[in-house]
Formats: structure tokens, sequence, C-alpha cells
């Protein structure tokens, strides 16, 4: 299946055969900068790395076709649903069926949600998110990603640095499509000077198999655990406005309003109940992608969906997923630094190009959502509203909420 899609895009398009390498490339990068936090999802829940690798594919080409191609999205494993899943886990024994019947759940509610916003219109959804709340929680979803970037780049200080600075350099002094393909030519200056620092274990492309069937398992579902998983929904609708939004302005579109955020919602709901059928962790849109896009200044969607094509098709290969996996942490930590920093920048130029106003009552209201944000990852206090014993809405999710209620009271007009 995964053939035949890359087959109909390329035939679709008439391009020559330097277009289809160069597509094809470009598709290879987008799939390196998904690929760690893919697969870290479901190594810490203990869900299988290459359903989750085939279902984030699946569930890209599913948004993709419920966005009219429009979107350049990338799907991969949400991390907003770990908690959830694990308290599942804890409470059936081990059992990760029951946990897919809870995300199942939680994207039928998110396909429900699509149809309530089809039905209210977009523009009541923009009277309640303006630039001066939209704009910190794009801000906040790049700044909440930087210590994770730290974490994986401090490992080894000098590959990261050195991995960082060539991505950047290239994307500064870069031209055509070498300036496109900084991101691997970074990853790839990184791989070598490890190599040479001996800290590249190969040991999983040794022990993969050439040949691999995902453990696709079918879904248990119980009251309880949908109960446990199913809330995480309300904490995640705001963060895909805010990746929605933040996909936008890097394209220069307004995908809220074309193709819709209610087909946006759609996707990304059945994407979610598609991967819960099949064993694999919710989806969500990645923002390791959108800063890939914002460094590149390549929107063509076909890329993703080719991107996603190659992500199935890996899910099946097990040595080129275990080459992946030889990825040297501190190299990807370096990488991380430059694509996190990408959406936390774009945050602020919302802002700009909005022109929002820097009255008392918008700078309140700024630091409101930037504040409660930020504040559980950089202090560990967690201010939130309890959802489940397990799940409250905290984070961005709680600072969107405070912020659009604190907007609305201060900016009544």
């Amino acid at each position: 299946m995964a053939q035949e899609i890359l087959a109909k895009e390329f035939k679709a398009q008439e391009v020559t055969t330097w277009e289809k390498v160069k597509k094809v490339i470009l598709a290879v990068q987008h799939l390196i900068a998904m690929f760690g936090a893919t697969v870290l999802v479901p190594i810490l829940t203990g869900l299988d790395p290459s359903v989750a690798i085939f279902s984030a594919g699946l569930g890209t080409m599913i948004f993709h076709f419920c966005t009219k191609k429009k979107v350049p999205v990338f799907l991969g494993s949400s991390f907003a649903f770990i908690p959830g899943i694990l308290a599942v886990k804890q409470v059936y024994n081990g059992d990760l069926r029951y946990a897919q019947g809870g995300i199942v759940v939680a994207g039928l509610i998110y396909v429900l949600v699509s149809f309530l916003v089809e039905k209210i219109g977009v523009e009541k959804i923009r009277k309640v998110l303006p630039a001066q709340v939209v704009g910190p929680m794009i801000m906040v979803i790049g700044l909440n990603l930087v210590p994770v970037a730290y974490g994986s780049a401090k490992t080894n200080y000098t590959v990261s640095i050195i991995t960082l600075l060539t991505a950047v350099s290239v994307t500064v002094l870069g031209k055509g499509l070498i300036k496109q393909l900084s991101i691997i030519i970074g990853v790839t200056v990184g791989y070598i000077l490890s190599a040479g620092l001996g800290i590249v274990d190969t040991a999983a492309v040794k022990t993969s198999p050439l040949f691999a069937v995902p453990n696709f398992t079918l879904p248990k579902f119980d009251v309880a655990a949908i109960a446990i998983i199913a809330p995480v929904v309300l904490a995640v609708f705001m963060e895909h406005i805010g990746d929605i939004t933040t996909n936008g302005e890097v394209v220069g579109q307004d995908f809220i309003k074309d193709p819709g955020l209610n087909r946006t919602l759609l996707g990304d709901g059945l994407a979610t109940m598609v991967a819960g059928f099949i064993g694999g962790p919710a989806n969500t849109t990645y923002g390791e992608n959108t800063g890939v896009l914002a460094i590149t200044k390549n929107y063509d969607p076909s890329i993703l969906r080719m991107t996603a094509a190659f992500a199935m098709i890996l899910g099946f290969v097990g040595k080129v997923g275990g080459f992946l996996k030889t990825i040297p942490v501190p190299v990807m930590g370096g990488i991380s630094f430059m694509l996190y920093s990408m959406i936390a920048l774009i945050g602020v130029q919302t802002i700009k190009n909005s022109k929002v106003e820097f009255n008392v009552k918008n700078i309140i209201v700024m630091a409101t959502v930037l504040i409660l944000g930020l504040m559980p990852t950089y202090t560990g206090i967690n201010i939130g509203i309890p959802v489940t014993e397990t799940v409250k809405i905290s984070g961005l999710s709680f600072a969107a909420i405070v912020g659009v209620v604190v907007n609305g009271v201060l900016n009544r007009k």
C-alpha cells in the first residue's frame, strides 16, 4: 500500500527524476526528525515501537486525506497520553489492550468535537483565540521542549554543539537544496563525529531482523480504562489548535479556515482511533516536523505523505529501524535545540505579524499564558484542573484555557 501511495504521488505531479530524488531526500529528513519522539512513547509505555512507527505513517495519510491534502503535517506519538497509558497498564496488570480501548474512545471524542466545531463555525473560535493568546501558546510549545533537547544534548556537549552549529551554519549560509538539507547534514556530521569518538552503538542493526511484522493487537474496552484515558482529549484540544496555527504561520496559510479546524480535528481523531485499533499510541501533530518546514522553507504536503509512506514501510523493515536507533542521543539533542527554538520564535512572529497592541491588558494575557504554560516544566509546580485521579488539565492546555478566560474578561469588546 505504501509503495502504491508513493507511485501515485510521483505520477500525479509528473516530476522529473531529479525532483523525485530531491523529494525523497526531503522526506527522509522529516523521517529522521520525527523518529526519536515517535518511538520514545512506546518505549516508555511498553507498546510496540514498530506499530507506533507504522500507525504514525498511516495516521498521517488519514490526516492528509481528511484535510484535502493541503496541510503539511506529520502525526506522531502523543506524549500527553503517557500518564494515562501507564495508569491503565498498572490497573490491568500490564494488559495494554485496555489502554488501546481508551485511545480509540479518545479518538472518537476528537471526531465528535470536529463536528461541533463545524457547526458553530471557525469565526467564533477566532474570537476566543486572538493572537495575544495563540502567540504565547506557540511559544510555550517550543520552550517546553527545550529542556528535552538539553537532556539529550548534555550526554555529550561536544557532539551536540557541533551538530547544532553545523545545521545552523548550513541554514544561514547554504543555498538551494543544500539549505533545505541542513538537518540531514547536521545529523551526518554529528554521526561521523560520534563514530570517531566511539559512542555509536551498532548493536541494534546487528540484532534487528531484515523483515519483521509489527506486533499488531486489537483493543479491549472497559469503562474504567476509558475513564482514565479518554479525558486526555480535553488537555490536547488546545494543543492541537496551537500546533495547526503554528504550522499555518510557518507555511503562510490559514489552515484553521481552509481546509478548516473541523477537518484537522477529524483527521487527528480518526488517526488516533486507527492507532488504538492496531496497538499504537494516540497520534498528534508533530512540532519536530513543523520545525523542519520552518528551516527548509519547503512546504509541499506531498513530501510529508512520502514520509508517511516511508514510516509505514519502516514498520516492517527491522534493519532500517535498527540503523535509525543508532543515531546517538547527543546528535538528536543538538538538532532538537534548533527545531524547538524555531517553534518558539514563530510564536513571537505571530504576535508581531498580528500587530498585537502592547497595552496592559494584552501584556497580562500573554504573561498569564507564558507563566502557567512554562511553570510545570521549569519550576515543577503543576497547577491544573483535575479530570480523573490520574489525569488533569495542566501545562499548555490549562494555560490556554485561563488565557482565553482572562482575555475574554479584559478585552470584552
